[in-house]
């Protein structure tokens, strides 16, 4: 692919593995899912739960779009509410009560700003998110499979370590929120996907990233099995620091943004 509008298209593509295929490739049959934020309500746009790699047991989260348009509708098209995000802090701090790595799929174009949301503290409990996963005495890995979208998808990524696809995109703002914004011509967009260095390549040469994943052709179980060994290799080496070195690297890796 050429421009950085060929890889917004290509990450929000209907065709695109979502969370849930991720899920069930990595951990097939062990994996169970756990529900709700135990305030409010379980928000379908977010999947948590978990499962077992390589004889570990590991809490799983991801926001997940859905594969067809009932599912999206159901699943919100992967745009979270508070109680999604809450949930996904209510399974880390248990992954943290149990010595469990946390690993995160993130795929979303941002976090829902309906009226309701905003009710209900969207701010408050993507900063809570932040706050938390920056100190969780555990290991967390993140991986970025499609679109990541402002705080929507930060909320997930404060990690360890940040992968992304190849193809997968993660930026502060929409290009065609960014092209209304400057430039007010939403026609702009491909000029403004292009200034927001919002590709996995460029944020892997920025320090932003740690790894490019090669995209998984037709869901291939080579693919898979690579990803999953690489994704416990990792696991392995974040748990052999102690907690005061996991948690310092984890604030240097940010604070040298």
């Amino acid at each position: 692919m050429s421009g950085a509008i060929d890889r917004v298209n290509a990450a929000r593509s209907n065709d695109r593995p979502t969370s849930v295929d991720y899920i069930n490739k990595i951990f097939g049959d062990s994996f169970i899912e756990l529900h709700g934020d135990r305030r409010f309500a379980d928000d379908k746009a977010v999947i948590g739960g978990i499962g077992e790699l390589g004889g570990r047991a590991v809490t799983v989260i991801g926001l997940e779009k859905g594969r067809n348009l009932k599912e999206r509708m159901d699943r919100n098209f992967g745009s979270a509410h508070p109680e999604g995000y809450r949930k996904a802090l209510r399974l880390m701090k248990q992954a943290e009560k149990f010595h469990r790595p946390v690993l995160c799929f993130v795929d979303t174009s941002g976090a829902y700003c309906g009226i309701g949301a905003e009710e209900r503290g969207q701010g408050e409990a993507i900063a809570e998110n932040l706050m938390e996963m920056m100190t969780l005495k555990t290991p967390i890995l993140s991986v970025l499979i499609g679109e990541g979208g402002s705080g929507g998808a930060l909320a997930l990524a404060v990690a360890d370590e940040v992968w992304m696809l190849e193809n997968a995109i993660y930026s502060v703002i929409s290009p065609e929120g960014c092209a209304s914004i400057l430039w007010k011509d939403s026609s702009k967009t491909a000029e403004a996907s292009e200034c927001l260095k919002l590709t996995s390549q460029d944020l892997f040469k920025m320090g932003v990233i740690e790894r490019i994943i090669r995209e998984p052709r037709n869901l291939d179980s080579v693919m898979f099995t690579s990803f999953s060994s690489l994704i416990s290799r990792t696991f392995d080496k974040l748990e052999e620091l102690d907690t005061d070195a996991l948690l310092q690297r984890r604030y240097e890796r940010f604070r040298k943004f």
